[in-house]
């Protein structure tokens, strides 16, 4: 009894709203109707990236006494990692390791959060004010023989990290191989 007292008042009230009782109950409750996209009819989601993951993350593949291999690339002697290019590095051994030659690191945008260090085959103590002068700049430096160095860079890598390396070829005649070229 309510219900048709309020269609009533509703039927009179309202010029817009002249339909008969029946067709209210009925009738939509938004003024727009709502289809279906192609995407929902047939169940498909679609994504759109805003940036799409580089391929070109840095990963150390092997060592030798010779050098490395990154990305596919062989690379003599010592070099630096940066996050998209491999430089050679101009040092003998990890007392030839300065201040100037670790400003490559700190130059860089977007800035790097962590170098690691490869020193050879043993991880080696590196002076003082070079640690110092680097943590003054915001940048954590990790030092490890190089077998690990290179492990801990692929591991950072592989987190999204914004990581640089320095690396020493090991003198012996040990090689690392990833795990992708072990699979191939």
């Amino acid at each position: 009894m309510v219900s048709s007292f309020v269609l009533r008042a509703l039927y009179r009230a309202r010029p817009a709203l002249r339909c008969p009782p029946a067709d209210l109950l009925w009738a939509p409750r938004r003024g727009h109707r709502l289809t279906p996209a192609d995407d929902e009819l047939y169940q498909r989601t679609r994504i759109s990236l805003l940036q799409r993951e580089s391929s070109h993350t840095m990963y150390v593949d092997s060592y030798s006494s010779r050098g490395f291999v990154v990305n596919g690339n062989r690379v003599f002697g010592p070099c630096a990692l940066l996050p998209h290019s491999v430089v050679q590095w101009n040092v003998g051994s990890h007392e030839d390791i300065t201040e100037e030659s670790f400003s490559l690191f700190w130059m860089l945008e977007p800035r790097i959060e962590i170098v690691v260090v490869g020193t050879g085959d043993r991880t080696e103590r590196l002076q003082s004010q070079v640690l110092r002068a680097m943590r003054q700049r915001g940048i954590a430096v990790e030092v490890q023989d190089t077998p690990n160095a290179c492990a801990t860079f692929n591991f950072l890598c592989h987190e999204g990290r914004v990581t640089g390396a320095a690396l020493i070829p090991p003198p012996g005649g040990t090689v690392f191989t990833s795990l992708a070229q072990a699979a191939a």
